[in-house]
């Protein structure tokens, strides 16, 4: 039970990596709230599955891309605790197309729904960790970001500054006692496969040093790792989760 009764904030935390990262933290006892947008079916389904584990899931609507948003999930995560132990950033969208061809439409949607909630959870919920200067945030970036692909420079370039605002927040919340890093997976088994061409999943996989795709439960686990004590004297780094394709 190594979070029993931690406070646990995880955004988009009710479908693919995100419902794994929910679910590894409820098997290990932690409180967790999984935010989420639109797919009440998805929430409902995660309610369900949660109900028996050691730890408890509760899932929220709210859109974290809105200060307002984000405001209402941290106060209603922390409750009469006060405080927020991890807060996962996982929410974002992707829009895949090649830049001459891309809309201006796509390039906002994508910047705003992958940095803004970044912007508006990290403020909020590192208020609800300074007290007790002690906490970590953990925020979800991608390969992408580091290797580029080709269809995603939106994409590629909200994760990107992912990874940089994850090192500078880092910094600011050192000497508070407050742990910042982020992780970067690959080609995971997700709802995202099933958009993408055969040809280029195949391309992907044969790039990959261990030849596969990964599984969401693999990135939950090195989520949970960041957030534990045993990553007491890690901050401000990116953990590759990738199979080797990097």
């Amino acid at each position: 039970m190594e979070f029993k009764d931690k406070i646990v904030v995880v955004t988009g935390g009710t479908r693919g990596i995100g419902r794994a990262i929910s679910l590894h933290f409820a098997r290990e006892g932690a409180r967790v709230t999984a935010a989420y947008l639109k797919d009440d079916a998805a929430a409902d389904s995660l309610a369900q599955e949660s109900a028996g584990l050691a730890g408890t899931i509760s899932a929220m609507k709210a859109d974290v891309a809105t200060s307002e948003g984000a405001v209402a999930l941290m106060e209603s995560a922390s409750g009469e605790a006060g405080h927020i132990d991890v807060l996962v950033n996982n929410a974002g969208i992707i829009r895949d197309g090649y830049l001459p061809m891309m809309s201006e439409a796509d390039w906002d949607a994508v910047i705003k729904g992958n940095l803004y909630p970044l912007f508006h959870c990290c403020k909020w919920g590192v208020r609800k960790m300074l007290g007790k200067r002690r906490g970590v945030v953990i925020n979800l970036s991608s390969v992408s970001a580091v290797t580029g692909t080709s269809g995603q420079t939106n994409y590629a370039a909200g994760k990107g500054a992912a990874i940089s605002f994850t090192k500078s927040l880092a910094r600011e919340l050192g000497p508070m006692g407050i742990r910042v890093n982020a992780v970067a997976p690959g080609l995971i088994d997700t709802e995202m496969i099933t958009a993408m061409k055969a040809a280029q999943v195949e391309t992907i996989v044969k790039s990959a040093a261990l030849g596969r795709i990964g599984r969401v439960e693999e990135v939950a686990c090195a989520v949970a790792f960041l957030a534990s004590e045993r990553a007491s004297y890690i901050t401000g780094q990116c953990l590759i989760v990738d199979g080797g394709i990097v």
